[in-house]
């Protein structure tokens, strides 16, 4: 599943306060983001239709039908197959070689490779 940077937005809400209704989901987002209740409506009514969000009465409550941790793990899969050759190894040598890690990043890193092993 695919999600757009403004879908994302609304699937934020959820993942950070659960079940939210769409007035109060399009409240956060105002004044977080700025957006106006017709923007919020029509994004959560896309996230519906991909199957992210379930509708239910009454309010029009929604509900996050994926979680987070399933929504970066495709994205980081589809990161990695269009521009790393479906090499995750090639993706961490560029994030490596990219930019300078503090310490305490490269020992988070070192952690998260020991964990797996």
């Amino acid at each position: 599943m695919k999600l757009f940077d403004s879908e994302l937005k609304v699937m934020e809400v959820l993942w950070r306060l659960g079940d939210q209704t769409a007035k109060q989901i399009s409240g956060i987002l105002k004044e977080e983001i700025g957006w106006n209740v017709n923007t919020t409506y029509t994004v959560i009514k896309k996230c519906i239709a991909k199957g992210a969000v379930q509708r239910s009465e009454p309010n029009f409550c929604c509900h996050a039908l994926v979680t987070k941790a399933e929504v970066q793990e495709a994205e980081t899969e589809a990161l990695i197959g269009r521009l790393f050759d479906g090499s995750p190894d090639l993706l961490f040598a560029s994030l490596l070689g990219s930019r300078k890690l503090s310490p305490e990043q490269l020992a988070r890193l070192r952690e998260i490779v020991s964990e797996m092993k």
